[in-house]
């Protein structure tokens, strides 16, 4: 079967689940994992700038997109020409019938099955002991963070963090100020790329704050990812339960 992928975190998720180069055959330039086997599948554009034309040219059989990382009137051009299936992952049960979906549709249901139980087994054990609220942003120049109808929202919520901004839907845009209320800022590696300088502004003004950077494939990567996070957030929440001590 040839298959485009128009998901960064799907093409991953097809690796895992057995599909190889000789399955896959375009992907977005934001599909970077696994590094060593993408570099020479066909790019077909960006997640919300596909290049149509190159998609036509590959003729698939099957086109994977997501209801948010895609743009609806690309994604239903697509659809008048070929199968397209259009994938939505909010909560951590969504995530478990995705990767059912694929297993079903490439024959992989019993690997498909093994990633889901690594997925729960990995958020079963990283849970932080102490309460704390936590703001995690995605974006500056306008501050951006989460609401709780994000698949992030359920995992800082899965590992045992309130989303200070619970009560928001979608990503709404917040002022510094906004922010007073919480006990950790998280600041994403993506989609802005956050440094140290952006956790030095926000120590300027809430000195006493854990601010730290997160990685934001940890928390917003559905699929196949979260199975190979464990580590990542056994070392977070250390680094959490230490500050709050």
């Amino acid at each position: 079967m040839n298959v485009i992928s128009l998901v960064p975190s799907i093409t991953e998720a097809l690796f895992d689940l057995g599909l190889t180069e000789h399955h896959i055959t375009g992907r977005t330039k934001f599909c970077i994992h696994p590094e060593d086997r993408i570099k020479n599948i066909p790019v077909i554009g960006g997640t919300k700038n596909l290049n149509l034309e190159k998609i036509r040219n590959l003729r698939p059989d099957l086109i994977i997109a997501n209801k948010e990382e895609n743009t609806k009137e690309q994604v239903e051009t697509l659809m008048k020409e070929f199968k397209v299936v259009v994938t939505h992952v909010e909560t951590v049960e969504d995530n478990y019938y995705l990767l059912k979906t694929l297993g079903t549709l490439f024959d992989c249901e019993e690997k498909a099955q093994q990633f889901n139980l690594k997925i729960y087994e990995v958020l079963e054990s990283a849970k932080i002991h102490t309460p704390l609220k936590a703001a995690y942003l995605i974006w500056k120049n306008p501050y951006m963070t989460i609401g709780s109808d994000t698949f992030i929202h359920h995992i800082l919520k899965e590992i045992g963090f309130e989303n200070s901004f619970r009560d928001r839907t979608r990503y709404p845009e917040i002022t510094v100020k906004d922010l007073a209320d919480t006990d950790i800022i998280m600041l994403s590696s993506e989609p802005f790329p956050f440094r140290e300088q952006h956790i030095e502004e926000l120590k300027a003004v809430y000195p006493e704050k854990k601010i730290m950077i997160v990685d934001g494939e940890a928390f917003s990567w559905y699929g196949t990812h979260i199975a190979k996070c464990a580590p990542y957030f056994k070392e977070l929440i250390d680094e959490v339960e230490l500050f709050a001590k």
